[in-house]
């Protein structure tokens, strides 16, 4: 039954511990209703403090109102907490000058954390699937992704949790007839413009066709190896990253540029990423050209030269030492 092997998914990986209060996205379609309604079966055994609901109404297609009011509807039967949004994505699309699922994406995360905050969530339960991690793979080895993107999805970040992430697609709708759920179909998810909806309907289906029939499974699979070696090899990153650690501030950090580059080049490089996420918060605009320059400087030991990879750090060298700092506005 699905509902076990999302709480073995739960017990694998830790994601949700005694008198945890959970806040659950949800759109109202198939994985994120089989997401809600699996955690409330499992509330008393996994002893889940609270859960919450927090949906976003993205005001682009028609049938938003009547998900928005199915998901309010369900979550008032079962006496839950519903914390609903209104985004106008279109015009912050418009506006940012960003496509519509960059803006969407932003737009629920921001909402997320704010619910969170203000209900003390100290988990936020998504609901991405097996399939999904098979398609973020494709999507990130076609942007010419690095070892980080053949992670695929993980079943936990930070205080976001994934439970049903081992589940596949079929399952999960199978689940939700079950269990008369009727979720709310997305009919976007037909519209081959996105980038995800081509991969989904017509890269995968040509893949399992005419090369794997079990490429999803297979993808997974790779994503489960690629996770171990990340593991490690990000255990090698901070542990070098340590033993070049100068000064950290709170909008500076300082390593030896000297012990910097006798580092092999791809561990000098994501620890150089690795500072600038823990200043930034992410590495948004940051390119191996950026990472170049900034190992070239300290080759060169270029005292009172700066330059910025991102609009909001600033990196320079002095007497052997290289400092990343936060630019304040």
């Amino acid at each position: 039954m699905i509902e076990e092997k999302i709480l073995n998914t739960i017990k694998e990986y830790q994601l949700i511990g005694p008198e945890d209060v959970v806040l659950v996205a949800v759109s109202g379609g198939p994985d994120s209703m089989c997401l809600l309604n699996s955690l409330l079966s499992l509330k008393d055994e996994l002893k889940i403090k609270e859960i919450a609901v927090a949906h976003v109404n993205h005001m682009i297609r028609k049938e938003a109102e009547e998900e928005t009011k199915y998901v309010k509807e369900f979550c008032e039967n079962k006496g839950i907490r519903f914390f609903v949004k209104y985004v106008d994505i279109p015009k912050i699309s418009k506006k940012e000058k960003i496509g519509e699922e960059e803006a969407g994406r932003k737009e629920r995360y921001n909402f997320f954390e704010e619910i969170s905050e203000q209900i003390n969530a100290n988990k936020i339960a998504i609901a991405h699937n097996y399939n999904d991690n098979a398609e973020t793979i494709l999507m990130h080895l076609m942007r010419g992704s690095g070892l980080q993107g053949l992670v695929g999805i993980k079943p936990k970040l930070g205080n976001y949790i994934r439970p049903i992430i081992q589940c596949r697609r079929d399952e999960i709708e199978q689940y939700c007839r079950e269990q008369n759920l009727n979720p709310k179909f997305d009919k976007s998810n037909e519209n081959n413009l996105y980038t995800r909806n081509k991969i989904r309907n017509k890269l995968i289906p040509y893949l399992q066709e005419e090369f794997n029939p079990n490429i999803i499974e297979t993808l997974n699979r790779l994503s489960n190896l690629v996770s171990q070696e990340e593991d490690y090899i990000e255990k090698e990153i901070q542990r070098n990253y340590k033993n070049i650690l100068i000064k950290k501030e709170e909008n500076k950090i300082s390593i030896s540029s000297k012990g910097l580059i006798q580092l092999d080049k791809y561990i000098s490089s994501r620890i150089i990423l690795s500072i600038i996420k823990e200043l930034f918060g992410n590495t948004k605009g940051v390119e191996s050209i950026h990472i170049d320059d900034i190992l070239k400087l300290c080759e060169n030991n270029i005292g009172n030269k700066y330059l910025t990879p991102n609009k909001n750090i600033k990196v320079f060298i002095k007497s052997g030492i290289v400092s990343f700092e936060k630019v304040l506005k």
